[in-house]
């Protein structure tokens, strides 16, 4: 089950996840962005080809779905050590964006709120490998010049926002 929101972004109850995916029901996922400690690097990864959606393509947000109940800063917080194994103890990410995604995936639409955080880390990352393939840092400008490849395999609800994010 996760969090159902109306388009204006509210939380107005809860739906099987496969369900809200095939029928294009609004939903809200929550990422964080990690950057290096001296912020000039951003860790990227490539998603297995198991996901039920997005399968095999890249991000720069570890994230994941809304549960019901659950704010968008926990969903990060939990996404982010279950996907990279980096647990928080006394401190939370920075909010960054928000955006209103109303796309389309596989042919069906995909209507999603992303809330976007960022935490500035240099510890161990551990993939889960269930969710994530393969992970590495770059720069701003080596992950915009992928952007600008629109045949890039890249979570499009992520780039949709990530550009305003990079330096």
């Amino acid at each position: 089950m996760i969090a159902v929101y109306d388009a204006a972004g509210q939380v107005v109850g809860a739906a099987d996840r496969a369900e809200v995916y095939r029928a294009g029901i609004w939903h809200g996922s929550a990422g964080v962005l990690v950057r290096s400690g001296d912020g000039e690097r951003i860790y990227v990864h490539r998603r297995t080809d198991t996901k039920m959606v997005f399968a095999g393509m890249h991000d720069c947000l570890a994230g994941g779905v809304i549960g019901p109940g659950e704010s968008p800063a926990e969903t990060a917080v939990r996404e982010l050590a279950e996907e990279l194994g980096i647990t928080l103890i006394g401190t939370e990410p920075r909010p960054l964006a928000r955006v209103a995604w109303d796309g389309e995936w596989q042919g069906k639409p995909m209507r999603c709120h992303l809330f976007a955080y960022e935490l500035r880390y240099d510890g161990p990352i551990r993939h889960q490998p269930e969710e994530i393939a393969d992970g590495w840092w770059w720069t701003d400008a080596e992950l915009r010049a992928h952007l600008a490849d629109p045949d890039w395999p890249f979570v499009p609800d992520t780039r949709v926002l990530v550009g305003d994010l990079l330096t």
